[in-house]
């Protein structure tokens, strides 16, 4: 049976998975035993990297949820650590929590007591904390037309302000995959996801249609669901459209766009057709335990670990099926950096530590170590789903980033106090959801009710840009 369970909301929000997978060193906002820990094979890609000068301030201070230093004598430094402590770098760790983090950085800044030099990104970060002078320009400190940063650079011209960066991508991992139980295809004679995938012919227009026989394959009397999860949102961003865009130095609500609409639609027709398993699962194992649901769509973490397949199952993933009309390859991915916060004075520092958090994503031997790593922790898995998921975390994809979520609180966070949605997670994720009459609201309803909300909070945030220096 079915587990009940809370339903989906939309605070589900940047999903970080790392586990040696793409090079990031850190999990999420909990603390550092998510961080993955591997020794230094090899530092000859280090070598570029300058030491600090002497004279120089060589202590950073990071104000973060979680320790970027070893915790126990027993635990291993991160690759980038260890990069920057042989440079004679080290890490000051300056905690906080959720709910104070930012109040606390406004606080140091404005006292200019204990201001912290590194921040790590979030959604909010850019516009809103930007404008507010919490975080300075990296282009001081960070070259993106050299060898270390240029793989980057397309995604760091995303969050530019008046011809200047305050972004430094280290890297990124893909935000979610979709994960099926493969005997279960076998057995319903599906067409396979993989075989799709690896023939071009994974898309929205497969996804549905084999959701739709799984539905239709029923002869028991349990319910069937094609999908459970967290998949709105990206699944919107593979036609390369967000909510808000950012154009010429300014935010425009882009709710009208025809590539959006056409994304709508199909989540209102899986919502209609009850393809959508509205509960709410916190990993893969729990959701395919009932054996009603085909598809579960989350971040890497909660299929992973005791969260994933076992050595006996037989599942496999996909990517976020694509728009078979789009014009490139897209992924809405989770991005590792960090913010170079205003009133920092360790500029040779920061500089370092960027530097030797590059190296350490881009190490070929470290990769090999995390892979082998993953492997321990992850016998369910095999060479054909690692590879999905390192292909989805590739620079062949365009990273996508709706700044919606980084204009306000207005915008992005729920106030569940008053029963107010978000308006960036309402369009995204309650099209295929029915209201409390039982009722789904069509994308042109939906939209109205928000796009009012839209507009002001971008003409406040385009006048304080105006305004901005």
């Amino acid at each position: 049976m079915l587990k009940n369970a809370k339903r989906i909301g939309s605070a589900v929000l940047a999903l970080l998975m790392c586990l040696a997978v793409t090079g990031c060193t850190n999990g999420g906002d909990k603390d550092s035993s998510h961080v993955d820990k591997v020794k230094v094979a090899s530092t000859a890609s280090a070598d570029a990297i300058e030491a600090i000068p002497d004279g120089a301030q060589k202590e950073i201070i990071w104000m973060g949820t979680y320790n970027l230093n070893p915790q126990r004598k027993e635990d291993e430094k991160t690759v980038e650590m260890t990069l920057f402590n042989k440079k004679g770098g080290s890490v000051k760790w300056t905690m906080v929590n959720d709910a104070e983090k930012y109040d606390k950085l406004a606080t140091a800044i404005t006292s200019g007591k204990d201001v912290p030099d590194i921040f790590k990104y979030e959604w909010i970060a850019f516009p809103s904390h930007v404008v507010t002078g919490m975080y300075q320009p990296v282009d001081d400190i960070v070259d993106f037309n050299s060898d270390l940063w240029k793989d980057v650079k397309l995604t760091a011209d995303q969050f530019s302000l008046k011809g200047k960066h305050y972004v430094a991508p280290i890297s990124f991992s893909v935000g979610t995959l979709m994960m099926y139980d493969k005997d279960i295809i076998d057995n319903e004679g599906l067409d396979d996801p993989y075989e799709l995938y690896t023939k071009g012919e994974w898309n929205y227009d497969t996804w549905y249609e084999i959701m739709s026989n799984f539905k239709q394959n029923n002869k028991g009397q349990e319910e069937r669901y094609g999908i459970a999860g967290w998949f709105a949102p990206q699944l919107v961003q593979q036609t390369g459209q967000t909510m808000v865009t950012y154009e010429d130095g300014e935010f425009k609500n882009n709710v009208n766009s025809p590539a959006i609409e056409r994304a709508e639609e199909l989540l209102y027709t899986i919502g209609k057709e009850g393809l959508v398993d509205l509960n709410w699962y916190g990993s893969a194992k729990s959701c395919f335990e009932s054996g009603n649901t085909l598809f579960y769509n989350m971040g890497p973490w909660a299929m992973t670990g005791t969260n994933g397949p076992t050595a006996e199952d037989n599942w496999k993933v996909v990517p976020i099926p694509p728009d078979p009309q789009s014009d490139g390859k897209y992924m809405s991915s989770d991005m590792l950096a960090y913010m170079w916060v205003k009133g920092s004075t360790a500029k040779e520092a920061v500089k370092c530590w960027y530097e030797c958090a590059r190296v350490a994503t881009l190490d070929e031997t470290y990769k090999e170590t995390g892979k082998e790593k993953f492997f321990v922790a992850n016998p369910g898995w095999d060479e054909e789903m690692y590879q999905v998921l390192q292909d989805a975390s590739s620079s062949e994809y365009k990273q996508i980033f709706d700044f919606g979520y980084g204009i306000s609180s207005t915008l992005a966070e729920d106030d569940s106090a008053n029963g107010k949605r978000a308006p960036i997670g309402a369009l995204y994720e309650d099209i295929y959801k029915p209201d409390d009459s039982g009722a789904q609201k069509t994308w042109t309803a939906l939209k109205n009710s928000y796009t009012g909300t839209i507009d002001s909070e971008l003409k406040e945030m385009n006048k304080k840009i105006k305004e901005f220096k």
